[in-house]
């Protein structure tokens, strides 16, 4: 019984988290009001969450491998629900700032242990649907926990959303305390060996395609109410509104693009850039009106959800023999290009004006189009000379 109530608890963890690292996107304009500073600096509390993750992912992961699994999660969520309290307290913007970095160190860490904990707890045949179920926080994060808190901020108080934050986080906690048997570390998979992978060229160029996929998809998403506000004209309750269905579409698109990629994943990831460059240019097109970008916003969310899928398993197809190792790659890579796209889309917004930060994310869309190509050109001469590597 407790095993089936642990896997909501893990999926409740990182829904907090979740909800932690991007909820700042539906409150930059507030957060830019409250602290006297320009939108493109408020957008480095997003990039430079994504910027720490990204740096030391892969290094916790490995160096915390053999930790208790159950301290290791209560370590971190604690982190995140304390970090959430220092958000709805403080007067600075650089204690907002620090207190950015210091959970972003043990996200990736969290993530990876919690989807191997919900492995450990079910009978193998379960351990898919159980790792699903996990990663659904991420899902649900977007759908309810990025609105819910741009809707607390708009409503009551920047401080009321981020205590939000807090309370999920420490609900988390309790759980895991609670429920979490103590799994102590008996076996590990050596460093050397997890860290053997980056030694394949076409690993490389799979990660680059990740970093440069998530930058496509966050130089535009990280200044969503900007956009909507400025461009569109959106007061902050319909902001709050399109954030709310952009994130419940998002749900939608995943079945979609799961089942897309259950029929073909090499041209699922290739059709992706694809549907983001025309989503993009949708985007632009309806910026100005109303009922348009209220549909483009329909069809962003959709294809939105389709990179996080997508890129996970474009990762672990180069990394099915270090799963753990490969899964805090993802992490650390995706979150590296979250950074440098909210860099470029706060660089278009400030010197060619909001309305033409979408051509950052075209240009992305772009470059990681090429570099999927050149993946799996490599891959096919792997082929030609080893029956056995994977395309």
């Amino acid at each position: 019984m407790k095993s089936k109530l642990v896997i909501p608890v893990l999926a409740l963890g990182v829904f907090g988290i979740i909800t932690t690292e991007m909820g700042a996107i539906g409150v930059l304009p507030q957060i830019s009001e409250r602290f006297g500073v320009a939108p493109s600096t408020a957008g480095w509390l997003v990039g430079v969450f994504a910027l720490v993750v990204a740096a030391t992912g892969p290094f916790t992961t490995l160096f915390t491998s053999a930790i208790n699994r159950k301290t290791v999660l209560l370590v971190a969520i604690a982190v995140f629900a304390v970090s959430n309290l220092i958000y709805a307290t403080t007067s600075s913007f650089e204690v907002m700032f620090a207190f950015r970095i210091i959970p972003a160190v043990v996200h990736p860490v969290f993530f990876a242990v919690a989807l191997a904990s919900a492995v450990r707890l079910v009978p193998p045949a379960q351990a898919t649907a159980a790792t699903t179920k996990v990663f659904a926080g991420v899902t649900v994060g977007f759908a309810f926990g990025v609105p819910l808190t741009s809707f607390l901020a708009e409503n009551f108080s920047m401080s009321a959303a981020f205590a939000f934050g807090a309370l999920v986080n420490l609900l988390a906690f309790i759980g895991i305390l609670a429920l979490l048997p103590s799994t102590p570390v008996t076996q590990r998979m050596s460093y050397g060996a997890q860290v053997g992978i980056l030694r394949r060229p076409r690993v490389w160029l799979t990660i680059l395609s990740v970093t440069l996929t998530f930058a496509a998809m966050f130089s535009v998403y990280g200044y969503f109410a900007e956009y909507l506000g400025d461009v569109t004209g959106m007061s902050g309750s319909w902001i709050s509104a399109m954030l709310l269905a952009f994130g419940i579409v998002m749900i939608f698109g995943n079945f979609v693009f799961g089942a897309m990629l259950g029929k073909s994943v090499v041209r699922t990831v290739v059709a992706f850039p694809l549907l983001y460059i025309a989503m993009y240019l949708m985007a632009y097109l309806a910026g100005p009106y109303l009922v348009p970008m209220v549909a483009a916003v329909l069809i962003w969310g959709v294809v939105h959800s389709g990179g996080l899928v997508i890129s996970q398993s474009w990762m672990g197809r180069d990394a099915a023999d270090a799963p753990e190792f490969g899964n805090s790659l993802f992490i650390s890579f995706s979150n590296l290009g979250i950074t440098i796209g909210t860099v470029a889309g706060g660089w278009c917004l400030e010197h060619l004006g909001t309305h033409h930060t979408v051509w950052a994310g075209v240009v992305f869309a772009t470059l990681a189009l090429m570099t999927i190509a050149a993946r799996l050109s490599l891959g096919r001469v792997h082929s030609e000379s080893s029956a056995t590597v994977p395309v």
